[in-house]
C-alpha cells in the first residue's frame, strides 16, 4: 500500500484521483484548502481509514509526518472564471505551490506528478498539438496568469528533475469533463448543461467555429495513473483527439435535454484559443492509452449528475 497526497483532492479531477487511488488500494492524503474545490466532492470517503483530509493551502510550507510515495500536485483554479477573478492566487499556486510540493518531494523521495494544462500551447500555430511545440501564449493577457503560472511549473518541475534528480512526470490536461463539476464552472461544457436544464439562453461565444476535444473524466483518470506507473519524464499529453466546434456541441447537448430555450451569441474573450485538440499518439505509444468513452455517453453520465444535483 502507497501513500499517496494530492493536492487539489476536493476538486473536479483531485476528487476523482482520491477515488482512483483508493480503489487500488494505497492510502490517500488529500490537501485542499475549498478555495476551487467542494467538501461535497470527497464527503463520501471521509471515514474511510485509507483516507485523510487536510484543508491547507500548499502556497505556504507543507509539513507532513507521514512517509510518501507519490505527490500529484492538482491544486490550482482551471476555470477562466476562476483563474480572471483569483490571478495572483493561480500564479502563486503555480509557482510557490509547485515549489512547495517538489520540495516535498525531495524531501520523501517521492514520485512526483505535476497536472499542467493544453494551455501551455496558447492560441496555438499548429494544429494538432504535439509535445514538442513550445506555444503560442501572451504572457501579459488575461489568460497568462493561469497560462505562464502552468509553463513555469512545468519548468520548475524539470529543474528538480535535473538538479535535484526528483523522478517527476508532467501532464498535460486537455479539456475534461464529467461528473463532480461545479454547476457554475464557467466552461462550455458544464455552462451548456446548465442553462439548458434552467431552460435559460444557451451562450455561445463568438461564432461557435472555437474547437474543443474534450475527454470524459474516467478516460483522463485512466491515463493519469499510467503517466504516473510509467518512467516518461517529459510532458505527455492526455486527451481524446475527437474534436468538435462549440456550436455543435451546444446542439448535441440540446439534442440530449431538449431545453425550452434558444442558442444566443455573446463576443469572443480575449486570448481565447481558436482551436484546441491533442496529438495524443505519444500517449497511445508509451502508455497504451487512447479515450474509450464516446462523447454521447460521457455528456449522458454528466447530465444525469447535474440533473441530481439541481433536482430537476
Amino acid at each position: 500500500m502507497a501513500n499517496v497526497l494530492i493536492t487539489g483532492g476536493a476538486g473536479f479531477l483531485g476528487s476523482h484521483l482520491c477515488d482512483r487511488f483508493i480503489a487500488e488500494g494505497n492510502h490517500v492524503i488529500c490537501m485542499d484548502n475549498f478555495i476551487t474545490g467542494s467538501p461535497d466532492n470527497i464527503a463520501h470517503l471521509m471515514g474511510n481509514v485509507k483516507f485523510k483530509f487536510i484543508k491547507h493551502d500548499v502556497t505556504n510550507f507543507i509539513y507532513l509526518k507521514e512517509d510518501l510515495d507519490y505527490i500529484l500536485h492538482f491544486a490550482s483554479p482551471a476555470s477562466p472564471i476562476d483563474y480572471l477573478k483569483l490571478p495572483i492566487q493561480t500564479l502563486k499556486v503555480g509557482s510557490l505551490g509547485t515549489h512547495n510540493t517538489l520540495g516535498l518531494a525531495h524531501a520523501k523521495k517521492a514520485r512526483y506528478l505535476i497536472a499542467s494544462t493544453s494551455e501551455v500551447y496558447g492560441d496555438p500555430l499548429i494544429h494538432p498539438q504535439k509535445e514538442d511545440y513550445w506555444g503560442n501564449v501572451n504572457p501579459i493577457g488575461l489568460r497568462g496568469v493561469y497560462d505562464e503560472a502552468k509553463r513555469f511549473s512545468e519548468a520548475m518541475t524539470m529543474a528538480y528533475h535535473r538538479y535535484h534528480g526528483v523522478d517527476t512526470r508532467i501532464l498535460r490536461i486537455f479539456n475534461t469533463y464529467g461528473p463532480r463539476m461545479r454547476l457554475n464552472d464557467g466552461r462550455a461544457i458544464p455552462n451548456f448543461i446548465h442553462q439548458a436544464l434552467k431552460n435559460e439562453p444557451i451562450t455561445v461565444y463568438g461564432d461557435g467555429s472555437q474547437t474543443r476535444s474534450v475527454c470524459f473524466v474516467d478516460d483522463l483518470v485512466e491515463g493519469i495513473y499510467r503517466l504516473l506507473m510509467s518512467e516518461e519524464n517529459n510532458p505527455v499529453n492526455i486527451g481524446n483527439p475527437d474534436e468538435i466546434t462549440m456550436l455543435d456541441l451546444a446542439k448535441e447537448i440540446v439534442d440530449i435535454i431538449k431545453p425550452n430555450s434558444d442558442i444566443v451569441f455573446e463576443d469572443l474573450p480575449s486570448d481565447d484559443p481558436k482551436v484546441r485538440q491533442p496529438d495524443a499518439s505519444k500517449a497511445k505509444e508509451l502508455l497504451d492509452w487512447e479515450a474509450k468513452v464516446g462523447r454521447r455517453e460521457g455528456l449522458e453520465k454528466t447530465i444525469s449528475d447535474f440533473k441530481m444535483r439541481l433536482g430537476v
